[in-house]
């Protein structure tokens, strides 16, 4: 049982996590080392399963506000996102066979190529422009799609930043309608993982439930946020994320070199 005050935490830290994954991805930079500093003695397949949990249901609730307002090319999209289902399951099969801390190194290198290219691509998904893809140029998407619904399922950091730059410079969208089909995408991936982890390490249910209420009422703040401040807005938080997760990730790197 959670006492009063780290339970209240947690809320706050799912609430904030749902309404930056909802704009940009990237919400379990906050939820997931709340959760592993509230649940220390807690099995960490238990937390990332009961952290899934609660991002799913915010993550399928923003995807519900953007799908409601933004229009998406769902001929193009669904292949992806059935693509991106199977490889994040593939991914995180293959977590029981290779520890994904042999790649954490590549992270914020990975990250820091892409805060550069938005830096110094300064139009770069500010106009929505979608490109005409023929059968080929769709499968070369899903396969990239895939590719990330890969990563997703078996490491996961920045997947919701790989996504939107994806969806901006191969597809055409703009900031906002990348956002929403990468929430569209994150649904199925994260969706897979959390039935892999309840199959092997079922999440805390009651903590869970809570916790996704708050990422819910956070995911909703954060997409109106979105849709209201339209591509600038996304554009910046998109940057501020990134960098965030560039300092967060390299610093782990450091801090498992130190303790190696």
């Amino acid at each position: 049982m959670v006492e009063p005050a780290l339970f209240a935490g947690l809320l706050a830290a799912a609430f904030l996590a749902g309404a930056v994954d909802a704009m940009v991805g990237g919400g379990g930079l906050i939820q997931v080392p709340a959760l592993f500093s509230a649940l220390a003695d807690a099995r960490p397949a238990t937390v990332l399963a009961t952290s899934k949990l609660a991002g799913l249901l915010g993550t399928a609730s923003a995807a519900g506000r953007y799908v409601s307002r933004v229009r998406l090319p769902w001929p193009v999209l669904v292949p992806a996102v059935g693509a991106a289902f199977l490889a994040s399951l593939g991914g995180a099969i293959t977590v029981s066979h290779v520890s994904p801390a042999l790649f954490r190194p590549l992270v914020p290198v990975m990250l820091s190529v892409v805060l550069i290219y938005t830096l110094l691509r300064r139009d770069l998904g500010e106009v929505h422009a979608p490109h005409a893809l023929d059968r080929r140029a769709q499968l070369i998407g899903a396969l990239l799609v895939a590719a990330i619904g890969y990563y997703d399922g078996f490491f996961g950091p920045g997947t919701g930043s790989f996504l939107m730059v994806l969806f901006i410079r191969y597809y055409g969208f703009d900031f906002v309608h990348a956002a929403a089909a990468a929430r569209v995408v994150n649904v199925a991936t994260n969706a897979t993982a959390l039935g892999w982890f309840t199959w092997h390490d079922p999440p805390l249910w009651p903590l869970g439930l809570a916790m996704a209420g708050a990422n819910v009422a956070g995911a909703q703040v954060g997409a109106r946020l979105a849709l209201k401040g339209g591509v600038r807005l996304v554009r910046a938080a998109f940057v501020l994320v990134v960098t965030l997760l560039i300092l967060k990730t390299g610093w782990d790197v450091l801090r498992a070199g130190i303790a190696g």
